[in-house]
C-alpha cells in the first residue's frame, strides 16, 4: 500500500495493518495519544468494522478499508467531510475505465453506487478536535442480503485492487480537501456532489427514526441536508436517514 506522491507532498503519512479491529477506532485512538493528521490508516482486514448507525461492515481481505485522520478540521463543518470524501472516491474510481463515470452515482448521505448498487461507504466520526474519515470500498467481493443492493468493482467489470484505489484516493483527497477549504468551499463541494447524485429530481423513499418519508429528491441545502418535495408540494429537509429507493439517475 502506497500514498500517491501528491499526498506525500501535502504532508500525509500512512500506517498499514494486516488485521485491525476498526481503522476509524484506531485513528481516534491515535489522536487521543497525541497523533496529528493528516494520517491514513489502512487495513487488509477488519474484525470490528462498522458502518453508519452501528451497522456491521463486512471486512474480509480483498477490499479497501481506510481512514484519514484529520486534526485541524472545524468540528462545526465535520459532517461536510462525507461529501468531500465521496467526491474524492468518485474521482479516484471514475477514471479507471472509459465511460465509467456514467455508471457511477453518489447516494445521500455517504454511499457510492455503480449500476445502482452500493460498492462503497463512508463513515465520519469525531472526538475532540479529531475527525476520522472512514472509507470502505468493495473491490473484489460484497455482502449479500443487504437492505440496499450491493456489489463490488470486480463484479461490475472494473479491475481495481485495494492498493490502486487507495493510491488514487489519497491524491484525490488532497485536491478535494483544498477545494473544501475547511468548510469555506462547501458550496462548490455541494454543487459538484449534486452533479454526480443518483436520483436527483426522481421519487425517493427515506427511512427516518420516526418512520418513512416519500417525495421527490429536490436538492441538498446549504448544510448538506437532503431536501424532499412532498406530495402536497411542501419541502422537508432531512438531516439523517437512509435512502431506501430512488429513481434512475
Amino acid at each position: 500500500m502506497r500514498l500517491d506522491p501528491t499526498a506525500e507532498a501535502a504532508g500525509a503519512r500512512l500506517v498499514t495493518h494486516d488485521t485491525i479491529g476498526s481503522t476509524n477506532a484506531e485513528a481516534l485512538r491515535a489522536a487521543r495519544a497525541g497523533e496529528h493528521g493528516p494520517l491514513w490508516i489502512v487495513a487488509r482486514r477488519q474484525t470490528a468494522g462498522r458502518g453508519r448507525r452501528g451497522r456491521v461492515w463486512v471486512s474480509e481481505p480483498g477490499n479497501l478499508y481506510a481512514t484519514l485522520l484529520l486534526t485541524d478540521a472545524p468540528m462545526a463543518h465535520a459532517p461536510e467531510l462525507s461529501f468531500v470524501a465521496a467526491l474524492a472516491l468518485h474521482d479516484a474510481v471514475a477514471g479507471r475505465v472509459p465511460g465509467l463515470d456514467r455508471r457511477l452515482a453518489l447516494k445521500w448521505p455517504n454511499d457510492l453506487l455503480i449500476d445502482r448498487c452500493k460498492f462503497a461507504g463512508i463513515l465520519i466520526e469525531g472526538e475532540g478536535a479529531a475527525v476520522a474519515v472512514g472509507i470502505g470500498v468493495n473491490c473484489s467481493h460484497h455482502p449479500s442480503g443487504t437492505d440496499f443492493p450491493a456489489t463490488d468493482l470486480a463484479a461490475a467489470g472494473v479491475r481495481a485492487t485495494p492498493e490502486s484505489v487507495f493510491q488514487a484516493l489519497s491524491a484525490a483527497m488532497v485536491a478535494r480537501l483544498l477545494q473544501w477549504n475547511r468548510g469555506a468551499g462547501f458550496a462548490e463541494i455541494r454543487s459538484d456532489w449534486l452533479a454526480r447524485a443518483g436520483g436527483l429530481g426522481k421519487p425517493m423513499r427515506v427511512a427516518l427514526s420516526d418512520g418513512e418519508r416519500a417525495g421527490t429528491f429536490e436538492t441538498l441545502d446549504e448544510r448538506g441536508r437532503l431536501v424532499l418535495r412532498l406530495a402536497d408540494g411542501a419541502l422537508e429537509a432531512v438531516t439523517a436517514g437512509d435512502v431506501l429507493g430512488a429513481g434512475r439517475a
